[in-house]
C-alpha cells in the first residue's frame, strides 16, 4: 500500500554535498567537518533559535515604541553573540558576514522586523541543513549495513525476500 510519498525522487539542492557525508574509520582524519560537527553546542543554538522566532512573531503582532525598540536591538546583537557561542568558526564567519549592526539612532519596527526575519531564515536553513545531513548519514549508514550484510551471507545465497525469490529450501 502506498501512503503517496516518493522517497526514491528525492533531490537535494544547496547543500554543499562535502558537509552531508558519513564519517568512518578512514575519514576521521580528514579536514573535512560535517555540519552536525559545526554546531558545537546544538541546545543552545536550539534554544536561542527558538526564543527569536518567538520574538519575530511578537514584533510582527505589537506596535513599538523607542524603548522596546531599543530592547529588541540589544537582544539582538546579544543573540547572535550567544549563537556564535554555539558554533564552529566557519558558521561564525558565515553569520558575522550576513548580519549587519544596527546604526547609533533607534532602529525602526521595520529594521528590526527584517534583523529578526534573517536572522531567523539562516537559523531555519542552519536546522534544515542539520536534518538534511543526518538523513544522508542514515542512509549511507543504511547502505553500508546493507552492503556488509550481503558480504557476511555464504556464497549464492541472497538475504531477503523480494520479488522472484522463492522461499523453498531446507528448514534447517
Amino acid at each position: 500500500m502506498s501512503n503517496g510519498n516518493n522517497d526514491d525522487n528525492i533531490e537535494i539542492i544547496g547543500v554543499d554535498p562535502r558537509l552531508m557525508t558519513a564519517k568512518t574509520d578512514e575519514d576521521s582524519d580528514s579536514d573535512d567537518q560535517s555540519l552536525t560537527d559545526l554546531v558545537e553546542q546544538p541546545a543552545k543554538v536550539m534554544r536561542i533559535g527558538t526564543m527569536i522566532k518567538q520574538l519575530l512573531e511578537e514584533v510582527r503582532a505589537a506596535p513599538l515604541d523607542d524603548a522596546s525598540r531599543n530592547r529588541l536591538r540589544e537582544i539582538h546583537a546579544t543573540s547572535i553573540r550567544e549563537l556564535e557561542d554555539g558554533l564552529a568558526p566557519e558558521l561564525r564567519e558565515e553569520l558575522d558576514r550576513l548580519t549587519l549592526p544596527f546604526s547609533e539612532n533607534t532602529p525602526s519596527d521595520a529594521e528590526l522586523r527584517i534583523a529578526q526575519a534573517q536572522l531567523v531564515g539562516w537559523l531555519e536553513g542552519l536546522f534544515h541543513g542539520i536534518q538534511t545531513a543526518l538523513f544522508a548519514q542514515q542512509m549511507a549508514a543504511r547502505a553500508q549495513l546493507e552492503q556488509m550484510r550481503q558480504g557476511a551471507l555464504p556464497p549464492g545465497i541472497r538475504g531477503g525476500h523480494g520479488p522472484g525469490q522463492s522461499g523453498t529450501g531446507q528448514y534447517l
